[in-house]
């Protein structure tokens, strides 16, 4: 599909968010089959190119909804419970059927918004998703509704898939609705509502622009998707809203229909360096050898042989200070390890922690992806 490397083309890591109202027929409460299968070419084509994908998807509620005899337009918390429960059966299968066609394996994962507000759970799912994306396979997400209460759920997928994106450091986010992206005003009121092509920045003029959900089967709106832009692009992912009513919503945008631009509001490598140095405490200190503070300042990671000293108490994904010989702190980073394991492996090679800890541990103890060097120091990795 050559024009496919249109607008989509700057971006390798995309996701792609579903709503409830375009994968299910209302009136039927089954999966819309051939819009489904179209949107699974236009993806299968996109990860021949080497995209890597992964899609949050609704519909678990409006499928199961259908399955139980649930015709109410609103449902109590515990009726959509149990209507989740059966719909992503459902739901899963439905993606399963589609991809299959192209050879593509699928994972479903549901999440909780402790999954991606706590560090550890945070870590896990991001390991899970990228391990499933190394293998190949396109992970399907979404929302836990069956054990979730009103009080900790999300709400609406829109958002979900923001903090999913950024998660997993998308370098693009797609919101398929049933709009060809933002308009001055909400155009079903305002026929005179001008679209917007690129919002370089959501200003509160932004955000007024956008209105309420339309449909008894989606709870998001043009509102919630400003909100998903918000979360997006301050961690450096672009957003695009996109009609997706249509077959083949994916190609469309690729061959130059009408949509709505977000872009991120710094680079993510960027973003990621300011939530490292501002966002986290630091919860210990590790001191190098000369060597290590050597290889740091050259782009290299930090790897457990040139680790003198481990302070602090610490779990694996928490920000520590790096310290140089003499105790000057010379960069921050989110360790790989907990505290105990640093101890225990702080000064061996890589032969010898994997024989303490496992073939499976990384050899790193802070990735180089997740270390900034403080100001002063050389080139920064």
């Amino acid at each position: 599909m050559e024009a496919l490397t249109s607008p989509l083309s700057a971006y390798r890591r995309i996701t792609i968010k579903i709503g409830s109202a375009l994968l299910v027929d209302a009136a039927t409460g089954r999966p819309r089959a051939e819009w489904l299968r179209g949107l699974a070419e236009d993806l299968a084509a996109l990860k021949a190119e080497g995209r890597e994908l992964v899609i949050v998807s609704s519909g678990a509620i409006a499928l199961g909804r259908r399955i139980l005899g649930l015709d109410a337009l609103s449902l109590s918390l515990e009726q959509s419970q149990a209507a989740a429960s059966v719909g992503q059966i459902a739901l899963s299968e439905a993606w399963n059927r589609a991809f299959a066609e192209h050879g593509i394996v699928t994972g479903q994962i549901l999440i909780t918004p402790n999954i991606t507000e706590e560090r550890r759970y945070y870590l896990n799912a991001r390991t899970t998703i990228s391990t499933l994306i190394g293998m190949g396979a396109v992970p399907i997400i979404n929302e836990n509704d069956s054990v979730a209460t009103a009080e900790i759920r999300y709400g609406d997928n829109d958002r979900l898939s923001a903090r999913v994106a950024t998660m997993i450091e998308a370098d693009l986010l797609i919101l398929l609705s049933d709009v060809d992206g933002l308009y001055t005003a909400p155009p079903a009121r305002d026929p005179a509502a001008r679209h917007i092509g690129e919002v370089a920045a959501i200003t509160p003029a932004i955000e007024a622009m956008a209105g309420g959900a339309a449909s008894h089967l989606s709870r998001g709106g043009m509102t919630t998707k400003i909100e998903a832009g918000k979360i997006a692009t301050k961690a450096g992912t672009a957003m695009i809203i996109a009609r997706g009513t249509e077959a083949h919503p994916i190609r469309a945008i690729a061959e130059g229909a009408r949509h709505t631009l977000f872009q991120p509001a710094q680079s993510r490598a960027q973003a990621r360096k300011r939530w490292i140095m501002g966002s986290l405490a630091v919860s210990g200190s590790l001191t190098l050898d000369a060597g290590a503070v050597k290889a740091l300042l050259t782009g290299k990671s930090l790897l457990p042989v040139g680790v003198t000293k481990v302070t602090g108490t610490f779990e694996r994904g928490d920000a520590v200070s790096i310290l140089d010989p003499d105790g000057r702190e010379i960069a921050r980073g989110l360790v790989g390890l907990d505290g105990e394991e640093a101890r225990l492996v702080k000064g061996k090679k890589g032969p010898a922690v994997q024989e303490m800890l496992g073939l499976g541990t990384r050899a790193e103890l802070v990735h180089r992806d997740n270390l900034v060097l403080l100001a002063g120091q050389a080139e920064e990795v």
